[in-house]
């Protein structure tokens, strides 16, 4: 019988997507009768304790970025630059006494550069070797590529949650590009894959869902200009906040219904019941949509390259529909486009994920 490992998890800190993506990865690994433990801050612990049971939590955040009402994102990260390489240092070195405290066999990073160690295995989980960047610096980007390829070949192992071939939902993100050896495709990771559909009953109205992400100012603009253009409909709007905590709590005013959040059953629910659903362009919700075939209206973070990138080339597909942030006013209808992408690529995902798996856990 294989031993039983203590497998650390460690995710970004920048929206709840990173964290949720990990979920279904520490599931498949509880399954394989290891223990589990996530290291994060107190947001992305609450979500684990609500999704995780069994699991062990310890205290460890990290770099967060935040963002900027008018400044571009990838500015904003640039100036931060100084205090990004302050924690990865220190997050290296701390990192080195946990592994010693807890006894850990296998470190698994999501996005987070400094969490390699060479005494036990250590996993890097990204859908970005790109950095994109505007079309008027498109030429620098192999600056960024260097850089996050010398942090993977730090780790034994390098994950993309995507599919290797033609059909895949991370474009130029992670395709056209030569990858280092030790990177693997492991096909979406969702926390809805393999659930079966529960009934709830909260939900059996017609409604839009509006699913809200990422940090702060951006979160509330977005919430606001939404409502503003939603609340004298005829049909309710669901708000999920993104911000787990002990208890789901929920207010309503007039036809804004806003839940703190929702258990993965819930969230389901309302996703699969909703007339039409509007989301940032975030690479986990965009995983989380595909799994459940739902297409969404894709809105993405003003200046964040990646999100306005992703939203582009799903809608060019015809997967999602996009509209700018600064637009939302016009919005009038809200309808979404039925789903075209491939079935084959929730069966594929699998097999990817079992084979990385055993890949991971293999002495």
């Amino acid at each position: 019988m294989d031993k039983k490992k203590n497998i650390l998890i460690c995710p970004l800190e920048w929206g709840l997507g990173h964290a949720g993506r990990m979920i279904p990865l520490a599931k498949e690994l509880q399954k394989r009768n290891n223990n589990v433990i996530t290291a994060c801050g107190k947001a992305h612990q609450e979500l684990f304790r609500r999704e995780l049971p069994g699991a062990t939590y310890i205290s460890f955040s990290g770099f967060r970025p935040g963002y900027s009402r008018v400044i571009p994102q990838y500015i904003f990260i640039l100036l931060k630059l100084p205090i990004l390489f302050y924690h990865i240092v220190v997050e290296h070195f701390r990192l080195q006494r946990i592994i010693r405290r807890h006894n850990i066999d296998i470190v698994i990073s999501d996005n987070r550069f400094g969490l390699w160690s060479r005494k036990v295995k250590s996993v890097y989980v990204t859908h970005m070797p790109v950095i994109p960047l505007p079309d008027r610096l498109r030429h620098l980007e192999w600056i960024g590529v260097m850089f996050h390829r010398f942090f993977i070949k730090r780790y034994s192992l390098c994950l993309i949650p995507d599919l290797p071939g033609k059909i895949n939902l991370s474009g130029r993100l992670t395709h056209g590009l030569k990858l280092p050896s030790n990177v693997r495709f492991i096909g979406i990771l969702s926390r809805f894959s393999g659930m079966d559909r529960v009934e709830t009953n909260k939900f059996n109205y017609p409604h839009h869902t509006v699913v809200l992400s990422g940090p702060e100012p951006q979160r509330s603009i977005l919430r606001k200009k939404l409502i503003t253009a939603l609340r004298h409909g005829d049909t309710k709007t669901v708000v999920l906040e993104g911000r787990p905590g002990p208890e789901t709590k929920c207010t309503e005013n007039g036809k804004i219904i806003s839940y703190n959040h929702l258990t993965t059953a819930e969230m389901m629910d309302v996703l699969l019941s909703s007339s039409s659903i509007i989301t940032r362009s975030g690479y986990s919700s965009i995983m989380e949509l595909i799994s459940l075939r739902c297409s969404a209206m894709l809105i993405p973070t003003p200046g964040q390259t990646e999100q306005e990138y992703l939203a582009e080339y799903l809608s060019y597909k015809g997967w999602f529909l996009s509209i700018p942030q600064r637009e939302i006013g016009k919005l009038l209808t809200l309808c979404n486009p039925e789903p075209s992408w491939p079935s084959m690529i929730i069966d594929e995902s699998r097999a990817l994920l079992e084979k990385a798996l055993g890949e991971i856990l293999d002495q």
